[in-house]
């Protein structure tokens, strides 16, 4: 994956989760597939866990500077590595054509949005989680946009 997406960090494979999936929590018992819940942890130079968002599921994600801003008021320094071989990465058969992601990214946050209007009832809870998966939708149409913008370029 590092490779194939030109990755600017490491990323663990844990298939077992005898690694690190288990020893941090970050299990899922409600999972058949026994994969982790999406998970972002920060550790220091001495191996020490000094931050940790852990998805109640799939679909619970943070924002991609959360965990940089994170890093930062932490004081951590950021790591480095080797830059990665950038490639052009190619589709997997069952992937998304590019050009289909918008109207499906459209369609899921309109389902967002019905649903946190549609269950006000349930509490600031439900608005809440509406409006993140909201927001996460509208990230990746922007950063769709940017991409077909790039290749068309």
């Amino acid at each position: 994956m590092v490779e194939k997406l030109s990755l600017p960090f490491p990323m663990l494979s844990d298939p077992d989760r005898s690694t690190m999936i288990e020893p941090v929590g970050v299990a899922d018992p409600n999972d058949d597939r026994q994969i982790s819940r999406p998970a972002m942890i920060l550790f220091d130079p001495d191996g020490e866990e000094r931050w940790r968002f852990v998805s109640r599921d799939f679909a619970d994600r943070l924002p991609e500077d959360q965990p940089l801003a994170e890093a930062r008021a932490l004081g951590l320094d950021p790591t480095t590595q080797d830059q990665p071989v950038t490639v052009d990465p190619e589709s997997g058969p069952r992937a998304m054509p590019l050009d289909g992601l918008p109207f499906y990214l459209r369609g899921a946050r309109f389902a967002a949005l019905a649903m946190g209007m549609r269950h006000r009832d349930l509490g600031d809870e439900i608005k809440e989680d509406s409006k993140a998966y909201v927001a996460e939708m509208d990230l990746m149409l922007a950063a769709v946009k940017e991409l077909r913008d790039r290749r068309k370029g």
